[in-house]
């Protein structure tokens, strides 16, 4: 898996993700200190909001900057966004108000929602080989789980050294030293694309992609599965291993550790699974071990605890990790299979704002349930969503899915370029070549029964 990091650009690039994840996890304690120090018992209101904040950010920002990315160079863009964050970090360890928290919050996780697609949609581009892309993907999985369980180590190793101001100082030094990296990168510039339409359509076209192609729905589902899973490990653990299983504080990190270790190994692994299986087989498959998964998170909330419910606990939240890793991992996959060149930052713009709008439900859900409703029921509701979830996204995804349509173009006059290899059909020209949703191409052909083939004006590109 390691032969991709032999590419000079992907290498920088991902040395650059991994030092600004670094950071931002340092950043994470960092605010909770801080918080608690400016609002003592309050310090969990003024963390929720600003969680709130960074995921309507994430689902707001995301799509604008996915409509003006063909008009910034990435790397302009990826430093600009970098230096930004660099600020944003450098500044708040000189707060006197919890507004100025949120401020700065904002701004910083607006920063993020406007890197994080572009380098997204930047690796498949450097790394076309749908081998090395799938490696990409798994080594970027694999830096997110063990930033998670790396920040926090060293932050507490930092801690007995400095206060907790100097964290923000690291979170600074990691998104510099990102930007510096990417200022040394050769990077693909934007795709050229006429530009026809405001930026609010162009917003929404990454949107309209999802909405006009069968196995982007499918996705969004598998998401929604994957964040009613997550929501219970990452807002729930707290409770179950304190409060019901009434274990020390330190079994907290264990457990979510043993989320992170199955996601690891999956990451590890999938390459080579990908390698014989499809997409498709892989993610429904994963999506579809997370009800069960929960079903046995419901038994453990709701007995009485016994010698063998912690080590339980460990196993179904390993379990959780590594099928929520199996349905996000080959996600890129996805997207760049059903996408232009030119729209690849379109499409992971709204994939990353449709997701975490996903989070942004369950997340409240997994809290609200849990105080007013308790922790058996809350488990079972988010099992049930991501039941549900699964089987619309298997039912969204056809299980014949070949990327080479065969389709007419009725608008397209004699002599169009794109007709170079078409022959005459009733009612305009027929060809077939791989097929996504761009300019040329409104919808996915016997998406409804009065089809044909044809791809009809209904959903344009704002090309």
């Amino acid at each position: 898996m390691l032969s991709v990091l032999r590419n000079s650009a992907y290498r920088r690039l991902f040395t650059a993700q991994v030092i600004a994840l670094v950071g931002t996890g340092l950043a994470t304690v960092a605010l909770s200190l801080l918080a608690y120090e400016l609002a003592g018992e309050d310090a969990s209101a003024v963390l929720g909001t600003a969680f709130a904040i960074k995921m309507v950010a994430y689902v707001t920002i995301a799509p604008v900057i996915g409509a003006v990315a063909d008009r910034i160079p990435r790397r302009v863009l990826m430093t600009a966004m970098d230096l930004i964050r660099a600020g944003a970090a450098a500044a708040l360890p000189f707060v006197t108000e919890i507004w100025q928290i949120h401020v700065l919050i904002f701004l910083l996780q607006a920063a993020s929602a406007a890197f994080t697609p572009t380098f997204q949609a930047t690796v498949p581009e450097i790394l076309p080989a749908e081998r090395d892309y799938t490696r990409a993907l798994s080594m970027s999985r694999l830096a997110y789980d063990l930033e998670s369980l790396f920040s926090p180590v060293l932050a507490t190793a930092l801690l007995t050294l400095v206060s907790y101001d100097w964290l923000f100082a690291g979170t600074t030094v990691g998104f510099l030293a990102s930007a510096a990296l990417i200022v040394a990168t050769a990077l693909p510039g934007p795709a050229p694309i006429e530009r026809t339409g405001g930026v609010r359509a162009k917003a929404l076209f990454g949107t309209r992609l999802f909405r006009a192609t069968p196995r982007l729905r499918a996705l969004l589902a598998l998401d929604l599965a994957v964040a009613a899973a997550g929501a219970v490990v990452l807002v729930d653990t707290v409770s179950l291993v304190r409060g019901h299983l009434d274990r020390p504080a330190g079994a907290v990190p264990l457990a979510l550790g043993a989320y992170g270790a199955g996601s690891m190994v999956t990451a590890l692994l999938l390459p080579r699974f990908l390698q014989r299986s499809t997409d498709r087989a892989v993610m429904l498959r994963a999506a579809f071990a997370l009800p069960p998964a929960l079903a046995a998170g419901t038994v453990l909330t709701a007995t009485e605890p016994r010698a063998w419910s912690w080590p339980a606990l460990l196993a179904v939240w390993a379990t959780i990790g590594a099928a929520c890793s199996a349905v996000l991992t080959p996600g890129g996959r996805v997207i760049r299979r059903s996408t232009a060149a030119a729209d690849l930052p379109a499409a992971f713009a709204a994939r990353f704002s449709l997701s975490h709008g996903c989070w942004l439900l369950t997340y409240p859900l997994a809290g609200g349930l849990a105080t007013g409703a308790g922790l058996p029921l809350t488990v079972l509701v988010l099992a049930a969503v991501s039941l549900c979830a699964a089987t619309a996204a298997a039912a969204l995804w056809p299980a014949r899915d070949p990327d080479r349509l065969d389709h007419v173009h009725p608008d397209l006059p004699p002599g169009h370029p794109h007709l170079a290899d078409a022959r005459p059909a009733t009612g305009g020209w027929r060809h077939g070549h791989h097929y996504v949703i761009d300019r040329l191409h409104h919808r996915r052909p016997g998406s409804r029964s009065k089809d044909d083939g044809r791809c009809p004006d209904r959903i344009r590109r704002p090309s």
